[in-house]
């Protein structure tokens, strides 16, 4: 039975998960393709929509989406994914994966596309201003004979601190060592 680690990234945030399927959650991914986008369901992310960005087989090779078919081939490539060179037309024979998922894949990567929408929110106040509103009202209720009076005396501004300076050495002449 088949076995997968998808890591799946989220690009606004920029965090990544691993998320482990295996046997009957596992199947619905076999037979998809690099590039597709399915539904968040198959992996147990209701209403998301994912795309399968890569993978690599059990033996580290990596899927490649220009190579067609699940097999393991080896390939003369010059750029792209598992192969990075290091001379300006350098080619080597590498092997890769083709670029659909079979059995023989281990991990698959997959990002979110599309997350899902969430309810709107209801017109209604919020608890916390209404509980606000409502203590501002009792205190204005229980001290009705003070209003006539002055509120407290404000507190005075705090100076504010002049910054430090050297202070020149006037009085003691500078003396030369030959002087002493």
């Amino acid at each position: 039975m088949a076995k997968f680690k998808i890591i799946l990234s989220d690009p606004e945030t920029g965090r990544s998960q691993i998320i482990e399927l295996e046997s009957s959650r596992a199947v619905p991914l076999i037979g998809r393709r690099l590039g597709e986008t399915i539904d968040g369901t198959a992996i147990g992310l209701g209403g998301h929509k994912l795309k399968i960005t890569g993978g690599s087989d059990k033996d580290g090779f990596p899927m490649r989406p220009d190579i067609h078919g699940g097999v393991k081939t080896r390939v003369i490539i010059t750029q792209g994914v598992g192969f990075h060179s290091t001379h300006k037309g350098e080619r080597r024979r590498r092997t890769l994966r083709g670029n659909v998922i079979t059995e023989e894949i281990v991990q698959i990567n997959m990002k979110i596309t599309e997350k899902p929408k969430k309810a709107e929110k209801s017109k209604k106040p919020k608890k916390v201003a209404t509980k606000k509103i409502a203590k501002k009202a009792e205190a204005v209720e229980k001290k009705p004979e003070e209003a006539g009076k002055p509120g407290k005396p404000e507190k005075p501004e705090k100076q504010k601190k002049e910054p430090k300076t050297i202070k020149e050495d006037t009085e003691k002449p500078n003396k030369t060592p030959e002087e002493t």
